[in-house]
């Protein structure tokens, strides 16, 4: 089966690099997933979940704005934040959702409001991603 090369990379280095049989994303205008042989593409990206599917098996991120661009057999995503699911911590994930709710709470200006907001949803995200790696593991 034909396979995609993805490159998944922050402003604090590369997060991911190999070889996926599918990625599925936030887009600004909804969710995509990118196949073998995709039609070429740059796009932005909207935070939330990214899936890869490597070998049949699923591996979770969160990831918070970007772009995409797609060729025919690779994938280059340079994004505002990323993380593996295998690298979130669900405490401090809980920790920082908390402080967030707080921040919203508390906002007294509109540029603080929308920072809040950002990290409220940044950490929601986190949360989801790093609950599916646990529920996934066997215990």
């Amino acid at each position: 089966m034909s396979r995609i090369n993805l490159n998944i990379t922050t402003a604090e280095g590369e997060i991911f690099s190999g070889n996926v049989d599918s990625v599925t994303l936030p887009g600004e205008i909804g969710e995509m997933t990118i196949l073998p042989s995709h039609a070429q593409l740059i796009s932005t990206l909207s935070s939330g979940e990214m899936k890869l599917v490597i070998n049949k098996e699923e591996e979770f991120l969160s990831i918070i704005g970007g772009f995409i661009q797609v060729n025919k057999d690779s994938v280059v995503i340079l994004a505002d934040a990323a993380e593996r699911d295998s690298q979130i911590d669900l405490d401090r994930a809980e920790q920082a959702l908390k402080r967030a709710e707080e921040r919203v709470a508390n906002s007294k200006t509109d540029m603080d409001l929308q920072r809040a907001v950002s990290s409220l949803r940044r950490a929601k995200i986190r949360l989801k991603i790093g609950k599916k790696r646990k529920n996934r593991s066997p215990n």
